[in-house]
């Protein structure tokens, strides 16, 4: 089975001691995770290496970057590099986030090159992509979301590309409430994994594991997962709440 994955990107929000305890109540909360299990925890920069310990005590979570620069090192103000995660012990980064996309102007092209900073420091990306709602709405989004991974990532090597995660989350759906059906997501996975087998062939694209980031809450989690190329999801506002990012887990396939 291809690994499945509860992410949780806390973007912007919690302090210090709201994460620490967070984390304290996910760690006591008698999560087992099987072998193809994970749990990755998408934490601001400043808390990775306070909340590092905590999270090590349960196999099968790790921390997670939220970003990564482009470069590994040099005159970029406030940037952080793979080089730096990798410093940290940290294995996981997301790249191309769509608040990236729309607020710091991210385009393909530099997330071509933040993969490639990542991987070439031995860490894992987690690649979003999604579209907008006009998008959809034009019946335009599978050669939309193609578009984005074929320019990001097809320059890679069938070695390096084996350690990227996919993430598609639907403009749309995040942050609104609005939540793809579990029809559409379904759809919509089986096409990207459809664009890596032509790529990569059936053999790797199999092994890809691609998550649904998109209002992704407790109660619709088992659905969404449920369906056959969804392996987990990216989890923004649930995975805040103790209660709710610990069934979300339970939801994986197992």
């Amino acid at each position: 089975m291809r690994q499945q994955i509860a992410a949780a990107n806390w973007k912007m929000n919690l302090t210090l001691s709201e994460g620490e305890q967070l984390v304290k109540a996910l760690v006591h909360a008698g999560i087992v995770l099987k072998k193809h299990q994970r749990v990755l925890m998408g934490v601001p920069f400043p808390y990775l290496v306070p909340l590092q310990a905590a999270v090590q005590r349960v196999e099968g979570f790790d921390l997670m970057a939220q970003n990564c620069a482009a470069t590994n090192n040099g005159a970029y103000t406030g940037e952080v590099s793979a080089t730096m995660l990798k410093s940290l012990g940290i294995q996981w980064a997301i790249i191309g986030h769509s608040e990236r996309r729309e607020y710091q102007l991210e385009d393909n092209a530099v997330l071509a090159q933040k993969a490639d900073r990542l991987l070439e420091n031995g860490l894992k990306p987690v690649f979003c992509c999604g579209e907008p709602l006009q998008v959809r709405e034009a019946n335009t989004h599978n050669g939309y979301v193609e578009t984005q991974i074929r320019e990001s990532l097809f320059h890679l090597d069938e070695k390096a590309m084996s350690h990227v995660v996919i993430a598609y989350e639907p403009i749309w759906a995040i942050g609104t409430g609005k939540t793809a059906s579990t029809e559409q997501a379904q759809e919509m996975h089986r096409h990207i994994r459809s664009v890596l087998e032509k790529q990569y062939g059936t053999t790797l694209a199999d092994t890809i594991p691609v998550l649904y980031g998109g209002s992704v809450k407790a109660n619709n989690a088992s659905e969404l997962f449920g369906q056959p190329d969804v392996d987990g999801g990216l989890v923004g506002g649930a995975s805040l709440v103790a209660d709710d990012f610990t069934a979300i887990i339970r939801s994986l396939k197992a």
